[in-house]
């Protein structure tokens, strides 16, 4: 009997570790209180589900990715595709850029790279039916017409992209795995199963793994760096890009908050929208809470003194699950997952 009782001893104790380790790892445990420390809020922008962001400054034009995720979830038809704001209007007023498109299109990460003058390229991770696809397109003024459809056997759950060249791009791989306990070991025991890879144009392959739930990834060509958000981890991984495009690990910067979409702004200062309780989240975006927590923090990366600033949180009666903050001037404008409004702060 005794044997007994410390076996089932012993189970309780690990049982009681385990879940200490998640709770503690996720942020269950961390205090969340509304605070800004950029502006009040100027005005909001009635889209859902703006998952990332992305601007082409010399134009003043900002593009949203957008797909209301909550309506899908219930089974309904929400808004989706890629919209645009002339941010030289001041109302801010969206307009869809993908009305037109013949194929299903579920946007998720996005990013835009300047060809000529009032030319872009702008690609975006398309999700369709459990099939994974990144879409090409160029954006001339306000006119998007849609190149190509890339897939490759690499884009295993691709959650962002940062456009390097044309052609080229590095992508975030969210989760090693696709299901069953892979996927539950990523999730919530945190294994370092996702990775980043580059696609060259023609083919993608995997440059760096390891990484505790990839997402968000953000290239600085001035200074040859690539920033990748690890949400599991609370962490912003930096790698210097050698001129094959590969990569090496310069650090881990702690920054306490799931880390999701990273946005540079003018002087290269990094703003990530982030999920301070990533369990809370978790149950928000399956529908069995109403609200989740949210924050911005900006990062000023140097190889000797980094610092991490928490701009903004909220506990998600505002905005929940925040998921992008980008900066244009005297506004921050601020995106999320499955919220039904994107953000627009104004400094004072």
């Amino acid at each position: 009997m005794k044997k007994i009782l410390l076996f089932l001893l012993l189970v309780l104790v690990l049982m009681g570790s385990f879940l200490a380790y998640i709770f503690s790892t996720t942020g269950f445990f961390r205090e969340v209180e509304s605070s800004n420390d950029f502006g009040p809020i100027y005005q909001t922008i009635a889209l859902p589900g703006v998952e990332d962001m992305a601007i082409a400054r010399a134009d003043s034009l900002l593009i949203l990715s957008v797909d209301d995720r909550a309506a899908r979830r219930e089974g309904k038809e929400g808004l989706k595709g890629l919209y645009l704001i002339d941010l030289r209007d001041p109302t801010f007023e969206p307009i869809s850029l993908t009305d037109e498109l013949d194929f299903p299109f579920f946007p998720h990460g996005i990013s835009i790279f300047p060809l000529d003058s009032a030319k872009y390229g702008l690609m975006a991770i398309n999700h369709v039916d459990g099939k994974h696809s990144v879409e090409h397109f160029i954006l001339e003024g306000k006119n998007l017409t849609h190149q190509k459809t890339i897939t490759d056997p690499n884009f295993i759950s691709p959650n962002d992209l940062v456009m390097v060249a044309p052609d080229q791009f590095y992508y975030s791989n969210d989760h090693g795995y696709t299901d069953g306990l892979g996927v539950f070991a990523e999730n919530y025991i945190g294994f370092k199963a996702a990775n980043v890879g580059y696609f060259n144009g023609v083919s993608a392959e995997k440059k760096v793994g390891r990484i505790g739930y990839a997402n968000g990834i953000q290239f600085d060509a001035s200074k040859r760096l690539l920033y990748v958000a690890s949400v599991r981890a609370f962490q912003v991984k930096v790698y210097q890009v050698d001129e094959n495009w590969n990569l090496t690990l310069l650090e881990d910067i702690e920054v306490g908050t799931g880390v999701d979409n990273i946005e540079l702004d003018e002087s290269g200062d990094l703003w990530i929208g982030a999920h301070p309780n990533l369990l809370q989240f978790a149950s928000y975006a399956a529908g069995k809470k109403p609200m989740a927590p949210s924050e911005v923090i900006q990062i000023r990366y140097t190889s000797e003194n980094s610092t991490v600033k928490s701009i903004f949180t909220d506990t998600g009666t505002t905005i929940s699950g925040s998921s992008v903050a980008l900066p244009w001037g005297d506004f921050l404008f601020i995106g999320n997952v499955m919220d039904s409004k994107v953000l627009v702060l104004k400094r004072n």
